[in-house]
Protein backbone atom coordinates (compact mmCIF):
# COMPACT_ATOMS: atom_id res chain seq x y z
CA UNK A 1 0.00 0.00 0.00
CA UNK A 2 1.41 3.37 -1.01
CA UNK A 3 2.29 5.96 1.61
CA UNK A 4 1.15 9.39 0.50
CA UNK A 5 3.49 12.11 1.74
CA UNK A 6 1.98 15.57 1.81
CA UNK A 7 4.26 18.52 1.03
CA UNK A 8 3.29 22.12 1.71
CA UNK A 9 5.46 24.59 -0.25
CA UNK A 10 5.55 28.36 0.13
CA UNK A 11 7.33 30.63 -2.37
CA UNK A 12 6.66 34.35 -2.60
CA UNK A 13 8.86 35.50 -5.46
CA UNK A 14 9.32 34.52 -9.10
CA UNK A 15 12.76 32.99 -8.50
CA UNK A 16 11.46 30.96 -5.56
CA UNK A 17 8.43 29.86 -7.58
CA UNK A 18 10.72 28.46 -10.30
CA UNK A 19 12.95 26.78 -7.71
CA UNK A 20 9.97 25.21 -5.92
CA UNK A 21 8.70 23.83 -9.22
CA UNK A 22 12.10 22.21 -9.85
CA UNK A 23 12.07 20.80 -6.33
CA UNK A 24 8.66 19.19 -6.93
CA UNK A 25 9.99 17.42 -10.03
CA UNK A 26 13.08 16.31 -8.11
CA UNK A 27 11.05 14.95 -5.19
CA UNK A 28 8.83 12.98 -7.56
CA UNK A 29 11.88 11.58 -9.37
CA UNK A 30 13.66 10.66 -6.12
CA UNK A 31 10.54 9.02 -4.72
CA UNK A 32 10.09 6.96 -7.87
CA UNK A 33 13.75 5.95 -7.92
CA UNK A 34 13.66 4.84 -4.28
CA UNK A 35 10.93 2.33 -5.04
CA UNK A 36 9.46 2.69 -1.56
CA UNK A 37 5.92 3.14 -2.84
CA UNK A 38 5.60 6.74 -1.69
CA UNK A 39 3.26 9.01 -3.62
CA UNK A 40 4.03 12.64 -2.77
CA UNK A 41 1.33 15.27 -3.09
CA UNK A 42 1.93 19.01 -3.08
CA UNK A 43 -0.04 22.08 -2.07
CA UNK A 44 0.68 25.57 -0.79
CA UNK A 45 1.23 29.05 -2.21
CA UNK A 46 3.46 30.19 -5.04
CA UNK A 47 3.12 31.13 -8.68
CA UNK A 48 2.58 29.86 -12.18
CA UNK A 49 5.64 27.59 -12.26
CA UNK A 50 4.50 25.72 -9.16
CA UNK A 51 0.99 25.39 -10.55
CA UNK A 52 2.39 23.96 -13.80
CA UNK A 53 4.44 21.46 -11.76
CA UNK A 54 1.27 20.13 -10.16
CA UNK A 55 1.17 22.06 -6.89
CA UNK A 56 -2.35 22.79 -5.65
CA UNK A 57 -2.18 26.53 -4.94
CA UNK A 58 -4.29 28.26 -2.31
CA UNK A 59 -3.40 31.55 -4.04
CA UNK A 60 -0.62 33.18 -6.06
CA UNK A 61 1.74 34.56 -3.43
CA UNK A 62 4.22 35.87 -6.02
CA UNK A 63 1.75 38.60 -6.97
CA UNK A 64 2.42 40.22 -3.59
CA UNK A 65 6.22 40.32 -3.67
CA UNK A 66 7.71 43.41 -2.00
CA UNK A 67 11.17 44.53 -0.99
CA UNK A 68 12.39 46.71 1.86
CA UNK A 69 11.10 47.53 5.32
CA UNK A 70 8.70 50.26 4.25
CA UNK A 71 6.99 48.08 1.62
CA UNK A 72 6.53 45.35 4.20
CA UNK A 73 5.00 47.81 6.68
CA UNK A 74 2.68 49.30 4.07
CA UNK A 75 1.45 45.81 3.20
CA UNK A 76 1.41 44.45 6.75
CA UNK A 77 -2.30 43.72 6.99
CA UNK A 78 -2.38 42.08 3.56
CA UNK A 79 0.51 39.79 4.46
CA UNK A 80 -1.00 39.01 7.85
CA UNK A 81 -4.20 37.90 6.11
CA UNK A 82 -2.26 35.70 3.66
CA UNK A 83 -0.17 34.31 6.51
CA UNK A 84 -3.24 33.44 8.57
CA UNK A 85 -4.91 31.81 5.57
CA UNK A 86 -1.88 29.58 4.96
CA UNK A 87 -1.53 28.80 8.66
CA UNK A 88 -5.14 27.67 8.85
CA UNK A 89 -4.62 25.56 5.72
CA UNK A 90 -1.57 23.88 7.27
CA UNK A 91 -3.48 23.02 10.45
CA UNK A 92 -6.41 21.70 8.42
CA UNK A 93 -4.40 19.51 6.05
CA UNK A 94 -1.50 18.61 8.35
CA UNK A 95 1.28 18.12 5.78
CA UNK A 96 4.18 15.80 6.54
CA UNK A 97 6.69 18.42 5.38
CA UNK A 98 6.51 22.20 5.13
CA UNK A 99 9.10 23.69 2.79
CA UNK A 100 9.71 27.43 2.64
CA UNK A 101 11.46 28.31 -0.60
CA UNK A 102 13.48 31.50 -0.21
CA UNK A 103 11.14 34.40 0.86
CA UNK A 104 12.89 34.31 4.23
CA UNK A 105 11.04 37.00 6.17
CA UNK A 106 7.65 35.38 5.60
CA UNK A 107 8.77 31.76 5.73
CA UNK A 108 10.81 32.02 8.93
CA UNK A 109 7.82 33.49 10.75
CA UNK A 110 5.63 30.76 9.30
CA UNK A 111 8.00 28.01 10.40
CA UNK A 112 8.20 29.49 13.90
CA UNK A 113 4.40 29.73 14.17
CA UNK A 114 4.02 26.09 13.10
CA UNK A 115 6.63 24.86 15.56
CA UNK A 116 5.05 26.85 18.35
CA UNK A 117 1.64 25.37 17.50
CA UNK A 118 2.91 21.78 17.61
CA UNK A 119 4.65 22.42 20.94
CA UNK A 120 1.46 23.80 22.42
CA UNK A 121 -0.62 20.92 21.04
CA UNK A 122 1.46 17.80 21.77
CA UNK A 123 -1.55 15.48 21.69
CA UNK A 124 -2.51 16.39 18.12
CA UNK A 125 0.07 13.83 16.87
CA UNK A 126 0.97 16.24 14.08
CA UNK A 127 4.62 17.23 14.06
CA UNK A 128 5.65 18.16 10.50
CA UNK A 129 9.21 18.38 9.33
CA UNK A 130 10.01 22.04 8.67
CA UNK A 131 12.52 22.86 5.93
CA UNK A 132 13.91 26.07 4.48
CA UNK A 133 15.34 25.87 0.95
CA UNK A 134 17.76 28.79 0.42
CA UNK A 135 19.10 30.29 3.60
CA UNK A 136 17.79 33.71 4.57
CA UNK A 137 20.68 36.16 4.52
CA UNK A 138 21.17 36.09 8.27
CA UNK A 139 24.91 36.21 7.61
CA UNK A 140 24.37 39.68 6.12
CA UNK A 141 22.11 41.10 8.84
CA UNK A 142 20.51 40.02 12.13
CA UNK A 143 22.72 36.96 12.70
CA UNK A 144 20.79 36.17 15.89
CA UNK A 145 18.06 34.68 13.73
CA UNK A 146 20.33 31.66 13.20
CA UNK A 147 19.37 30.52 16.71
CA UNK A 148 15.68 30.84 15.84
CA UNK A 149 16.24 28.62 12.82
CA UNK A 150 18.04 26.15 15.06
CA UNK A 151 15.08 26.02 17.42
CA UNK A 152 12.36 25.67 14.78
CA UNK A 153 13.76 23.93 11.70
CA UNK A 154 14.61 20.32 10.92
CA UNK A 155 16.66 21.12 7.82
CA UNK A 156 18.18 24.12 6.08
CA UNK A 157 19.20 23.64 2.44
CA UNK A 158 22.04 25.98 1.55
CA UNK A 159 23.01 27.09 -1.95
CA UNK A 160 26.22 28.99 -1.09
CA UNK A 161 29.36 27.14 0.08
CA UNK A 162 30.28 29.36 3.04
CA UNK A 163 26.90 29.06 4.77
CA UNK A 164 27.32 25.61 6.33
CA UNK A 165 30.41 26.64 8.29
CA UNK A 166 28.80 29.96 9.20
CA UNK A 167 25.83 28.15 10.79
CA UNK A 168 28.03 25.53 12.42
CA UNK A 169 29.72 28.27 14.45
CA UNK A 170 26.47 29.95 15.50
CA UNK A 171 23.75 27.27 15.47
CA UNK A 172 25.53 23.91 15.75
CA UNK A 173 22.34 21.88 16.33
CA UNK A 174 20.76 23.05 13.07
CA UNK A 175 21.12 20.52 10.26
CA UNK A 176 22.48 22.40 7.25
CA UNK A 177 23.12 20.75 3.90
CA UNK A 178 24.99 22.55 1.14
CA UNK A 179 23.24 21.25 -1.98
CA UNK A 180 24.84 23.63 -4.47
CA UNK A 181 23.38 26.44 -6.53
CA UNK A 182 20.32 25.47 -8.61
CA UNK A 183 21.56 27.67 -11.43
CA UNK A 184 24.36 25.20 -12.12
CA UNK A 185 22.80 22.64 -14.39
CA UNK A 186 19.76 24.76 -15.09
CA UNK A 187 21.51 25.99 -18.23
CA UNK A 188 23.36 22.86 -19.37
CA UNK A 189 24.40 24.36 -22.70
CA UNK A 190 25.74 27.52 -21.13
CA UNK A 191 29.13 26.24 -20.07
CA UNK A 192 31.72 27.19 -22.57
CA UNK A 193 29.47 29.80 -24.16
CA UNK A 194 30.93 33.10 -23.16
CA UNK A 195 30.15 36.57 -24.50
CA UNK A 196 32.35 37.83 -27.27
CA UNK A 197 35.24 40.05 -26.29
CA UNK A 198 36.72 40.86 -29.65
CA UNK A 199 35.65 44.20 -31.02
CA UNK A 200 33.80 45.15 -27.82
CA UNK A 201 35.16 48.68 -27.82
CA UNK A 202 33.98 49.17 -31.40
CA UNK A 203 30.42 47.81 -31.19
CA UNK A 204 29.64 46.60 -27.68
CA UNK A 205 26.43 44.84 -26.71
CA UNK A 206 25.05 46.14 -23.41
CA UNK A 207 22.36 44.41 -21.36
CA UNK A 208 20.17 46.38 -18.94
CA UNK A 209 18.72 44.39 -16.03
CA UNK A 210 16.82 46.83 -13.79
CA UNK A 211 15.20 44.24 -11.49
CA UNK A 212 12.19 42.01 -11.07
CA UNK A 213 10.00 44.19 -8.82
CA UNK A 214 7.97 47.29 -9.60
CA UNK A 215 9.81 49.40 -7.03
CA UNK A 216 13.19 48.37 -8.44
CA UNK A 217 12.14 49.21 -11.98
CA UNK A 218 10.87 52.64 -10.95
CA UNK A 219 14.15 53.54 -9.24
CA UNK A 220 16.67 51.84 -11.51
CA UNK A 221 15.35 52.34 -15.03
CA UNK A 222 15.78 56.14 -15.29
CA UNK A 223 19.32 55.91 -13.91
CA UNK A 224 20.23 53.10 -16.31
CA UNK A 225 18.85 54.91 -19.34
CA UNK A 226 20.72 58.10 -18.42
CA UNK A 227 23.91 56.07 -17.99
CA UNK A 228 23.31 54.42 -21.35
CA UNK A 229 23.00 57.82 -23.01
CA UNK A 230 26.40 58.82 -21.60
CA UNK A 231 27.93 55.53 -22.80
CA UNK A 232 26.53 55.95 -26.28
CA UNK A 233 27.96 59.43 -26.57
CA UNK A 234 31.39 57.84 -26.22
CA UNK A 235 30.53 54.67 -28.12
CA UNK A 236 27.80 55.58 -30.62
CA UNK A 237 27.88 52.14 -32.26
CA UNK A 238 26.97 50.36 -29.01
CA UNK A 239 23.77 48.30 -28.93
CA UNK A 240 21.52 47.97 -25.89
CA UNK A 241 18.88 45.48 -24.86
CA UNK A 242 16.75 45.34 -21.72
CA UNK A 243 15.43 42.06 -20.32
CA UNK A 244 12.48 42.00 -17.93
CA UNK A 245 10.91 38.92 -16.32
CA UNK A 246 7.28 39.48 -17.32
CA UNK A 247 4.98 41.48 -19.65
CA UNK A 248 3.61 43.58 -16.77
CA UNK A 249 7.03 45.06 -16.09
CA UNK A 250 7.56 45.55 -19.82
CA UNK A 251 4.43 47.71 -19.96
CA UNK A 252 5.49 49.60 -16.86
CA UNK A 253 8.93 50.26 -18.36
CA UNK A 254 7.33 51.76 -21.45
CA UNK A 255 5.18 54.07 -19.27
CA UNK A 256 7.85 55.08 -16.79
CA UNK A 257 10.63 56.26 -19.00
CA UNK A 258 10.13 55.43 -22.63
CA UNK A 259 13.42 53.81 -23.65
CA UNK A 260 14.98 55.18 -26.83
CA UNK A 261 14.13 53.18 -29.95
CA UNK A 262 17.62 51.68 -30.13
CA UNK A 263 16.96 49.82 -26.84
CA UNK A 264 15.25 46.48 -27.43
CA UNK A 265 12.97 45.37 -24.59
CA UNK A 266 12.71 41.61 -24.19
CA UNK A 267 10.63 39.49 -21.81
CA UNK A 268 12.36 36.37 -20.52
CA UNK A 269 15.04 34.29 -22.30
CA UNK A 270 17.74 35.91 -20.16
CA UNK A 271 20.29 33.09 -20.68
CA UNK A 272 20.13 33.55 -24.46
CA UNK A 273 20.83 37.26 -24.18
CA UNK A 274 23.54 36.89 -21.54
CA UNK A 275 25.41 34.62 -23.92
CA UNK A 276 25.41 37.41 -26.53
CA UNK A 277 26.34 40.46 -24.46
CA UNK A 278 29.62 42.13 -23.58
CA UNK A 279 28.64 43.77 -20.31
CA UNK A 280 25.54 44.14 -18.16
CA UNK A 281 24.26 46.97 -16.03
CA UNK A 282 22.25 45.16 -13.37
CA UNK A 283 20.36 45.42 -10.13
CA UNK A 284 22.31 43.75 -7.30
CA UNK A 285 19.77 40.90 -6.98
CA UNK A 286 19.73 37.27 -8.06
CA UNK A 287 20.41 38.18 -11.67
CA UNK A 288 24.04 38.99 -10.84
CA UNK A 289 24.65 35.29 -10.23
CA UNK A 290 23.29 34.53 -13.69
CA UNK A 291 25.65 37.15 -15.10
CA UNK A 292 28.48 35.41 -13.24
CA UNK A 293 27.50 32.01 -14.60
CA UNK A 294 27.71 33.29 -18.15
CA UNK A 295 30.99 35.11 -17.50
CA UNK A 296 29.48 38.52 -18.17
CA UNK A 297 31.28 41.51 -16.65
CA UNK A 298 28.73 43.79 -14.99
CA UNK A 299 28.24 47.08 -13.21
CA UNK A 300 25.73 46.69 -10.39
CA UNK A 301 23.53 49.18 -8.57
CA UNK A 302 20.76 49.41 -6.04
CA UNK A 303 18.55 52.24 -4.88
CA UNK A 304 15.80 52.17 -2.30
CA UNK A 305 13.89 54.67 -0.16
CA UNK A 306 15.75 56.82 2.36
CA UNK A 307 14.10 54.98 5.27
CA UNK A 308 15.01 51.54 3.92
CA UNK A 309 18.59 52.63 3.31
CA UNK A 310 19.00 54.10 6.79
CA UNK A 311 17.66 50.89 8.35
CA UNK A 312 19.92 48.76 6.14
CA UNK A 313 22.99 50.80 7.12
CA UNK A 314 22.38 49.90 10.75
CA UNK A 315 21.81 46.17 10.40
CA UNK A 316 23.75 44.99 7.33
CA UNK A 317 27.20 43.68 8.15
CA UNK A 318 28.53 42.58 4.75
CA UNK A 319 30.68 44.91 2.69
CA UNK A 320 28.87 44.41 -0.63
CA UNK A 321 25.31 43.89 -1.83
CA UNK A 322 26.27 41.98 -5.00
CA UNK A 323 26.51 38.23 -4.38
CA UNK A 324 29.51 37.52 -6.66
CA UNK A 325 31.45 40.18 -4.71
CA UNK A 326 30.46 38.56 -1.41
CA UNK A 327 31.55 35.13 -2.64
CA UNK A 328 34.86 36.48 -3.97
CA UNK A 329 35.56 38.64 -0.88
CA UNK A 330 36.38 41.50 -3.20
CA UNK A 331 34.72 43.88 -5.63
CA UNK A 332 34.67 41.83 -8.82
CA UNK A 333 31.69 43.80 -10.12
CA UNK A 334 31.86 47.59 -9.67
CA UNK A 335 28.97 48.29 -7.30
CA UNK A 336 27.08 51.53 -6.70
CA UNK A 337 24.53 51.81 -3.90
CA UNK A 338 21.98 54.54 -3.19
CA UNK A 339 23.45 58.05 -3.80
CA UNK A 340 26.54 56.55 -5.47
CA UNK A 341 24.31 55.02 -8.17
CA UNK A 342 24.51 58.02 -10.50
CA UNK A 343 24.45 57.88 -14.30
CA UNK A 344 27.97 59.33 -14.33
CA UNK A 345 29.41 56.68 -11.99
CA UNK A 346 27.67 53.81 -13.74
CA UNK A 347 28.61 55.01 -17.22
CA UNK A 348 32.20 55.60 -16.15
CA UNK A 349 32.55 52.07 -14.76
CA UNK A 350 30.85 50.55 -17.80
CA UNK A 351 33.09 52.42 -20.22
CA UNK A 352 36.17 51.35 -18.30
CA UNK A 353 35.10 47.71 -18.62
CA UNK A 354 34.26 48.05 -22.30
CA UNK A 355 37.53 49.74 -23.17
CA UNK A 356 39.82 47.61 -21.02
CA UNK A 357 40.21 44.11 -22.44
CA UNK A 358 42.56 42.91 -19.69
CA UNK A 359 40.12 44.04 -17.00
CA UNK A 360 37.28 42.12 -18.63
CA UNK A 361 39.39 39.00 -18.91
CA UNK A 362 40.40 39.25 -15.25
CA UNK A 363 36.75 39.54 -14.22
CA UNK A 364 35.82 36.52 -16.34
CA UNK A 365 38.55 34.50 -14.65
CA UNK A 366 37.27 35.55 -11.23
CA UNK A 367 33.71 34.66 -12.21
CA UNK A 368 34.81 31.20 -13.34
CA UNK A 369 36.30 30.60 -9.89
CA UNK A 370 33.07 31.74 -8.22
CA UNK A 371 30.93 29.45 -10.35
CA UNK A 372 33.26 26.51 -9.69
CA UNK A 373 32.64 26.93 -5.95
CA UNK A 374 28.87 26.51 -6.33
CA UNK A 375 28.84 22.74 -6.71
CA UNK A 376 27.95 20.58 -9.69
CA UNK A 377 24.62 20.18 -11.47
CA UNK A 378 21.74 18.56 -9.59
CA UNK A 379 21.16 20.92 -6.65
CA UNK A 380 17.41 20.30 -6.53
CA UNK A 381 17.98 16.54 -6.72
CA UNK A 382 20.28 16.73 -3.72
CA UNK A 383 17.76 18.93 -1.94
CA UNK A 384 14.96 16.43 -2.63
CA UNK A 385 17.01 13.53 -1.29
CA UNK A 386 17.90 15.48 1.84
CA UNK A 387 14.22 16.23 2.46
CA UNK A 388 13.17 12.63 1.89
CA UNK A 389 15.88 11.47 4.30
CA UNK A 390 13.88 13.17 7.06
CA UNK A 391 11.40 10.28 6.78
CA UNK A 392 14.08 7.67 7.47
Amino acid sequence: MNKTDSFMLIAGEASGDALAAELVSAVLAASKQSGDGRAPQFFGAGGTAMAAAGVELAFDLTEHSVVGFTDVVKNYFKFRQLFNQLFALAIERKPDVVVGVDFGGFNLRFGHALRQYTRENPFSKWNPKIVQFVSPQVWASRPGRARLLEADYDLLLSIFPFEKDWYARRAPKLRVEFVGHPMVGRFPKAEGRRPKAEGSAAAPAILLLPGSRTSELKRHLPVMLDALELIQRKLPTSRARMVLPNPALQKLAARLSAPPPQVEIQVGNLPEFLAQTDIAIASTGTVTMECAFFGVPAVTLYQTSWVNFEIAKRIVTVKWATMPNILAHEEVYPEFIQSAATPQNIAGAALELLQNESRRQKIKSQLAGIVASLGGPGATGRAARAILSLFA
